[in-house]
C-alpha cells in the first residue's frame, strides 16, 4: 500500500512495487489508507509523512493495532529526528527522506520480498511435515504424541476391549479408529454410538434390538448396533453418559458375548471388539454410585490417555498447516498460511477446546480470510464468543482456582445453574438451551448438585 498526496510519488512508488513483484493499492491521503487498511492485510506499506488530516504517524499507529505485521517504510520531506525516532519506536522498517533514494527504496523492496518468499517456503515445509507426522488421521511431532502412536501400534493386533480417556475435543474418537485402523478387523464393520446423544428410553432397543410389537412403536423386528457391528469394532463414545440400566445389559454382552433384542426370548451371539471413551472421570462417577465399578473394570482392561493440546503446544504449527492446507483445497483459496502475530497468539491460547478448537478456528479464519495470509484481524472475527460453561472456566481461572483449591468450579456451576433455572422459570429445557447443554446432561447435573426440589419450588410459582 502507498499512502501520499503527491500523485508523482505515489505512481513512482507503485512502479518500483509491481516491478518488485508486488500487487499495489495506492491511497491518496490517511483517511482513505485507514479504510483501506480495515478492509485487507498488506505485506508492505510506504507511507507518507506530512499529508494534510490524517498524517503519517497516525496511520503507522492504526496499523500496529489492524494489521501488525505490515512492514513499513516512512517517506518525508520535511522529517525531524523526534519524528524518525517515533516511527522506529511504533516499528518502521525504514525512514526515507525525499526526494527519495530510488536504488535504497528498490532494495528495501527486494528484502521484504524475499523475506516473504522465506516464509512461505517456511509453511510449505511445514505443510510437508505435518504430513510426514500424520498417523491415523492424528498429527504430533513431540514427544507425547510420538509415545501415544507407539502405544496404538502396540496394541492394535492384540487389544479387544479398551477405555480411551481425554478431554473433550482432544481426538479420543481418532485414537479409537487408529486402533481399528491398524488392528486384525480393519476389513469389517466400525460402528460408532454417541451415548451422550440417545434417548435414554431407547438406548437398550438402540444397541441391543427389538422385536415387533415389543414396544409401543416397534412395527418391525431390527438388529441393535452390537448385532450390525459383529465381526468388527463398536465404539461407545462419552460411555459415561449410559443409564445404570443399560450398563448392567453391557456388561452382560462383554462377558458373555450374547446380546438379547428387547422383546426376544433367546440370546443371539455375537463377536464385537469394543472401544470406550469418555471426558469423565470414571473412578469418581463410581464411587457417587453414577457408574458400575464391575463394568469399569471390565472395559478398562487397557487404558489410553490422550493429552490436551496445551501440553504438546509443539504439535500446533504442524496441525495449524494441516488445517491451513486442507482448507485451502476445499475452499479453493491460495492460502500460505499464518502471520507471525497470529502464530505467538496461537501458540499463547490456553484451548480449552482442544485441537476441535483449534480446527474449528483456523477453519473460521480461512473462510474469512481475503488473501493468502491469515492475520490478526481474521483470527478475531473468528473467536467464538464464550459459552456459558466456558465463561465459568475463564471466571475460575482469572481469580486463581485450580483443582486443588478449596474453592472448586462445581461449586459456581451449581450457583449459576440455579440462577439458570430460576430466571427460566424452572423450565428445564429452556434452562439447559441457555446452558448449552442437552437435556439429558442437565437431569445429571440437577441430581449431582441436589437442585430437584429447587426446580420443583420454583415450577409451582410464587402463587403455589
Amino acid at each position: 500500500m502507498v499512502v501520499d498526496d503527491d500523485r508523482a510519488v505515489r505512481e513512482l512508488v507503485r512502479s518500483l512495487g509491481e516491478r518488485a513483484g508486488f500487487e499495489v493499492t495506492v491511497c491518496a491521503d490517511g483517511s482513505e489508507a485507514l479504510t483501506e487498511l480495515r478492509a485487507h492485510h498488506h505485506d508492505l506499506a510506504a507511507i507518507d509523512l506530512c499529508m494534510p488530516g490524517t498524517g503519517g504517524l497516525d496511520v503507522l499507529r492504526a496499523m500496529r493495532v489492524a494489521d501488525v505485521d505490515c512492514q513499513v517504510i516512512l517517506m518525508s520531506g520535511g522529517a525531524t529526528i523526534d519524528n524518525a525516532v517515533e516511527a522506529i519506536k511504533l516499528g518502521a522498517v525504514d525512514f526515507l527522506t525525499k526526494p527519495l533514494d530510488l536504488e535504497r527504496l528498490t532494495q528495501l523492496l527486494s528484502t521484504v520480498r524475499d523475506d516473504i518468499s522465506r516464509r512461505e517456503h517456511l509453511l510449505k515445509a511445514e505443510s510437508r511435515a505435518a504430513q510426514s507426522a500424520e498417523f491415523c488421521g492424528m498429527i504430533g511431532r513431540g514427544p507425547t504424541s510420538q509415545q501415544l502412536f507407539d502405544l496404538i501400534r502396540r496394541l492394535a493386533p492384540h487389544v479387544r476391549t479398551a477405555l480411551i480417556t481425554g478431554e473433550t475435543g482432544s481426538g479420543k474418537e481418532l485414537v479409537a479408529r487408529a486402533l481399528y485402523r491398524t488392528g486384525p478387523r480393519r476389513q469389517q464393520p466400525f460402528v460408532v454410538v454417541n451415548c451422550s446423544a440417545v434417548v435414554e428410553a431407547l438406548f437398550e432397543s438402540e444397541l441391543f434390538g427389538h422385536v415387533k410389537g415389543s414396544y409401543t412403536g416397534a412395527t418391525e423386528t431390527t438388529p441393535g448396533l452390537f448385532e450390525l457391528a459383529d465381526g468388527g469394532t463398536i465404539f461407545l463414545d462419552e460411555v459415561g453418559e449410559l443409564p445404570l440400566t443399560v450398563q448392567a445389559k453391557l456388561l452382560r454382552v462383554l462377558e458373555t458375548g450374547d446380546v438379547q433384542r428387547v422383546g426376544a426370548t433367546a440370546p443371539r451371539r455375537v463377536d464385537v471388539h469394543v472401544l470406550a471413551a469418555t471426558n469423565r472421570d470414571l473412578l469418581s462417577e463410581v464411587a457417587a454410585k453414577r457408574f458400575r465399578s464391575d463394568l469399569y473394570y471390565r472395559i478398562n482392561v487397557v487404558e489410553l490417555t490422550v493429552p490436551p493440546l496445551r501440553e504438546r503446544r509443539e504439535d500446533i504449527p504442524y496441525l495449524v498447516a494441516a488445517f491451513v492446507r486442507d482448507a485451502a483445497i476445499r475452499l479453493r483459496k491460495p492460502l500460505h498460511g499464518l502471520t507471525p502475530a497470529v502464530e505467538r497468539q496461537l501458540m499463547a491460547r490456553a484451548w480449552d477446546g482442544n485441537v476441535r478448537e483449534l480446527r474449528n478456528t483456523i477453519e473460521r479464519a480461512c473462510i474469512l480470510a481475503e488473501g493468502g495470509w491469515i492475520t490478526e484481524r481474521e483470527l478475531k472475527q473468528s473467536t467464538p464468543r464464550l459459552t456459558a460453561a466456558a465463561g465459568l472456566a475463564a471466571t475460575a481461572a482469572a481469580e486463581g482456582f485450580s483443582d486443588g483449591d478449596d474453592v472448586r468450579l462445581s461449586a459456581r456451576e451449581r450457583d449459576h445453574i440455579r440462577q439458570v433455572l430460576e430466571r427460566s422459570g424452572g423450565n428445564k429445557m429452556a434452562a439447559a438451551r441457555a446452558l448449552g447443554l442437552d437435556r439429558r446432561t442437565l437431569y445429571r447435573r440437577l441430581d449431582r448438585y441436589g437442585l430437584g426440589s429447587i426446580t420443583r419450588r420454583t415450577r409451582r410459582g410464587p402463587g403455589a
